[in-house]
């Protein structure tokens, strides 16, 4: 894929790589498309010029990408 991203402008290749590497730590590809079909359309509502992305989505989003542990109860 290395020499696909050399035809893709700078700020785009920049783009998909920050992409490749956030969704890297998903283990499957069923987990990385959900997480790109989320953000897809979580993002695309808010460029719509809609309602804003909400903390919530924002929250299930990173719950997603692993970056939010449940906390352990005691």
């Amino acid at each position: 894929m290395n020499w696909l991203l050399r035809f893709l402008p700078e700020d785009k290749r920049a783009l998909l790589e920050l992409a490749l590497r956030i969704t890297s730590s998903l283990d499957s590809a069923e987990e990385r498309r959900d997480v790109a079909k989320y953000g897809l359309e979580m993002f695309s509502k808010d460029s719509e010029g809609g309602a804003r992305c909400t903390v919530a989505e924002w929250a299930v989003l990173g719950r997603m990408l692993g970056g939010f542990k449940p906390s352990a109860k005691s």
